[in-house]
């Protein structure tokens, strides 16, 4: 017997006419290959557990559904535009046949068994260090306190206050940008200093 959860009855009952289905259908496929599955809400969306793990998610939006493994053994090869493995699913049409996605439900079900990690993506290349803008610039040299910091910060920090200072629209808000920025740096303040401990 699925150990199902009410919560996702409501989730699939709310959810807009072309998605009912869809849903309904994932919801029974993952319980048919792993019948020990347990469902439950993470995040505001249904997911699927095996093992106190995650072993996939479902979610219904505006024109489309989405369904993805945790851990991406699947590997389906499909072009990536929405959450999980098989991009925007509006029908069912969109997702592999019942035997496909059963046998992928078990593969992904059997490496938590196994507790194996699969492999992780590569990640890209470390992005360049920012190039500082002309006018930023020549504060910082005027100004050593400021300086020090700025040259301290790791280029993820620097490009944000970078971006902040490029982004802006009319002159007078990139003046204004530009001496908070200072002022910041002089405090020993990363761009984002507000958020830090939230």
């Amino acid at each position: 017997m699925p150990k199902t959860d009410p919560r996702i009855d409501a989730y699939i009952a709310k959810s807009a006419d072309f998605a009912q289905p869809i849903l309904a259908h994932l919801r029974q496929v993952v319980h048919a290959a792993c019948p020990d599955t347990e469902e439950t809400i993470k995040w505001g969306m249904p997911h699927f557990m095996h093992g106190g793990k995650i072993l996939a998610q479902m979610a219904a939006f505006k024109a489309h559904c989405a369904f993805g493994f945790w851990q991406d053994v699947a590997q389906t090869g499909k072009n990536r535009e929405a959450m999980g493995q098989f991009g925007r699913v509006a029908s069912l049409k969109d997702l592999p046949a019942k035997a496909e996605l059963v046998k992928l439900v078990k593969k992904v079900a059997a490496v938590i068994d196994s507790g194996e990690k699969p492999a992780r993506a590569v990640k890209s290349a470390p992005k360049a260090p920012p190039e500082v803008p002309d006018d930023l610039s020549a504060v910082l040299k005027r100004n050593a306190k400021a300086r020090k910091t700025f040259e301290a910060f790791s280029p993820s920090h620097q490009r944000e206050y970078i971006e902040w200072l490029v982004e802006a629209k009319r002159a007078e808000t990139r003046e204004k940008r530009l001496a908070q920025a200072i002022e910041w740096m002089e405090e020993g303040k990363s761009r984002n200093w507000k958020y830090q401990n939230c």
